[in-house]
């Protein structure tokens, strides 16, 4: 290996670099480093300090070197890439730390990645932080299980510090390649212009790097539109080619001739945006191939608006065909669209086939509301007894309208309409209602009932109506709405109540008006209840009820059973044992005698407990009465005589005084209050007397 430099006086000067070791089979010259491959090994020399600063050897020696040459390439000023066999290494040089010099090289060389190939190798060369590697491939045939040469491979592999990772492989077609060897395919490459050249005995193959551009081109090529569109987006910074747009237009054209309409029509949102007219165009390309239910769910609504005659095709589509597809784009599409008269009137015309339609008709009201039409709405809902009837008259205020509609509206459904009803009394009098209700006394009952529970005295008026209504249809609730009425007439309640023997009213009714001993003779009578009896007595209290109800007893022994064990805490029970007829058999008559007789125990038992916490409390109250008079009273001189207004005290406290203070802290000099009467000798406060406030006796006298 010889070194050529020139000297001073522009002579070339040699100087051997290695030699003894063999043919030289490949050298590669970067910088200032020299690497260079012969039999043995690959070693590289260091041009600045003239030294070779290290060896690599040779992995597979069983390889002949002539047959499988060595590929070196300087993948920048540092680092060597070495190819031999099927083995590559990836060499790093680097400076000697001073301390470790010595007598060494100031640079040596760190192997960081080396692993092993499936074929080996012809060339190599630097691809970013990939490498190019130009492979020759040697087969066996499956027939006559004989090696034969294969065609040679380019691949770009990662190299990784004990393996790599192939990104892509291609075989290369050359003529020839049956009868070459390894040592007759090479690789070269132009790093400006990235471009790598194959070079065989018979051809020369150029390739260069694959942009964005040439990757859409193969996606397009073999019908992978989605991927196309998709890498496009990712690289559009990059693409100088294609356009976006284009690529999904062909994606659409693609999914309609293969018949996958639904994902054509959702790809549409995505790919037109918001460009009304391809809107418009796919519109009528999807109409051509009889497919405008497939676009409907995906037209644009908002941004942008689309002309009104394509959502009117389509909706006539769906008339034509689907009743309830086309009731649900009406409800989803704003009712600004298309033109809201057409499309009415196509229903229209639909309806007169069919009539009742119940989604039609459904689908016409809502047509109605958009128009703010709202009274035919109103109508065709009542009809179909839909229930958005009542969120509609509370939205749009159609209270003017249904005052006609009243009945329609409780045969629907009675609880919302009285709510409603009730709620807007103000638009709707309850005269209105009651007049519209006239026909439908049961109806009416509804209401009235529901307007008695608001509120007891709006409807007054009706009071006496509702007597029979309540009577006809709602005997539960007649005696609570006579309890809590005050503007009931009772003698046409009472007459009702009789006419149709409405025991339990006529009572209550004949209490209130003050016939209580009727009405107590008709629960007797009438109901044979002697708890009924006995609770009407203690409601009432009257001395001569409870006679009246004894005399009626005495002769019926249950009576007398059921009186014995009640009536111990409102009649002396002695009244009614003493005439209780000689021999006479009454049930339980014993446990009746026991409960009395623990009845009056229980009371005197609870006087006994009621006196004792009295007369505790009496004195507990003495205690603290007493306690809080003996305490002291402050006087000073900023207290005044209450009689004389002059102060309590003497301005010379050496001068006798006399002072006195009452338990109401009012205070006089003495000789200011009045002299006692002869018929007492208590003092009061003249203040507290004059004000009724009750007398209050001196708790302090002071003298000096």
């Amino acid at each position: 290996m010889l070194l050529f430099e020139r000297s001073w006086m522009n002579r070339w000067k040699s100087a051997v670099l290695h030699e003894g070791e063999g043919n030289i089979r490949s050298v590669k010259w970067r910088g200032h480093l020299i690497a260079w491959a012969n039999n043995m090994g690959v070693k590289i020399f260091d041009i600045i300090s003239k030294q070779r600063i290290t060896n690599v050897p040779r992995d597979d020696i069983s390889l002949r070197p002539d047959m499988y040459p060595c590929s070196l390439c300087w993948k920048d000023n540092v680092t060597l890439i070495i190819g031999w066999g099927t083995s590559v290494k990836v060499c790093s040089v680097k400076e000697r730390h001073a301390s470790e010099m010595r007598d060494l090289p100031s640079r040596y060389v760190e192997i960081v990645s080396q692993f092993e190939t499936e074929f080996y190798i012809s060339g190599l060369a630097p691809l970013c932080d990939q490498l190019v590697v130009l492979s020759y491939v040697k087969e066996i045939s499956e027939k006559t299980e004989r090696e034969y040469c294969a065609r040679p491979r380019l691949d770009i592999i990662q190299p990784l510090s004990e393996t790599c990772e192939e990104i892509s492989s291609d075989a290369l077609t050359v003529r020839g390649f049956q009868e070459n060897e390894c040592r007759d395919y090479h690789l070269e490459y132009s790093e400006g212009e990235s471009l790598f050249y194959i070079v065989s005995p018979r051809d020369v193959v150029v390739a260069k790097e694959r942009d964005q551009d040439d990757h859409i081109d193969w996606l397009l090529e073999k019908k992978k539109y989605e991927e196309a569109l998709m890498a496009a987006e990712i690289s559009q910074k990059n693409i100088k080619r294609h356009k976006i747009l284009d690529i999904g237009l062909a994606y659409i054209n693609h999914l309609v001739e293969r018949g996958d309409y639904d994902i054509a029509a959702r790809k549409c949102q995505k790919i037109l945006g918001k460009n009304a007219a391809l809107w418009e165009y796919e519109v009528y390309k999807f109409k051509e191939i009889g497919q405008l239910k497939a676009i409907s769910p995906y037209l644009p609504r908002g941004d942008p608006v689309l002309k009104p005659l394509i959502y009117e095709m389509i909706l006539h589509e769906f008339l034509e065909s689907d009743y309830e597809g086309f009731a649900t784009l009406i409800r989803e599409w704003p009712g600004d669209l298309y033109n809201n008269s057409v499309i009415v009137q196509a229903v229209r015309d639909h309806l007169k086939k069919d009539s009742q339609n119940k989604t039609l008709l459904k689908t016409l009201a809502e047509l109605y509301t958009y128009d703010k039409n709202y009274g035919n709405a109103l109508e065709i809902y009542l009809t179909l007894r839909h229930k958005d009837v009542f969120q509609l008259i509370h939205k749009h205020n159609l209270f003017s309208s249904i005052k006609d509609k009243i009945v329609l509206l409780m045969d629907f459904d009675s609880e919302k309409a009285v709510d409603m009803l009730l709620d807007n009394e103000d638009k709707i009098s309850i005269k209105k209602v009651v007049e519209e209700l006239e026909d439908r006394p049961e109806l009416q009952h509804v209401y009235l009932h529901k307007l008695f529970k608001r509120d007891h005295h709006k409807g007054q008026r009706y009071h006496e109506k509702q007597i029979s209504l309540y009577a006809e249809y709602d005997r539960p609730n007649l005696l609570p709405f006579l309890r809590d009425s005050t503007h009931c007439p009772l003698e046409k309640a009472l007459e009702i109540c009789q006419q149709r023997n409405f025991v339990e009213e006529t009572v209550y009714l004949l209490s209130r008006m003050g016939n209580s001993r009727s009405a107590l003779k008709m629960i007797m009578e009438e109901l044979h209840d002697v708890d009924k009896a006995i609770e009407f007595a203690k409601e009432q209290d009257d001395g001569e009820l409870w006679e009246d109800l004894i005399l009626y007893s005495i002769d019926k022994p249950p009576f007398i059973t059921g009186l014995l064990n009640n009536i111990g805490t409102h009649v002396d029970p002695i009244l009614l044992i003493h005439r209780i007829k000689e021999g006479m058999e009454i049930p339980n008559l014993r446990d009746s005698l026991v409960k009395i007789l623990q009845d009056y125990n229980l009371q005197i038992l609870l006087r006994e407990g009621c006196k004792k916490i009295l007369v505790a409390d009496s004195l507990s109250l003495l205690k603290k009465m007493h306690r809080t008079q003996m305490k002291g009273v402050l006087v000073d001189e900023e207290n005044i005589c209450e009689s004389c207004l002059s102060p309590i005290l003497p301005s010379d406290a050496a001068k006798p005084f006399s002072v006195v203070v009452f338990h109401c802290r009012h205070m006089f000099h003495k000789e200011c209050l009045p002299m006692p009467s002869m018929n007492s000798a208590a003092q009061f406060c003249n203040i507290c007397s004059a004000k009724n406030r009750g007398p209050g006796s001196a708790i302090l006298e002071m003298k000096k």
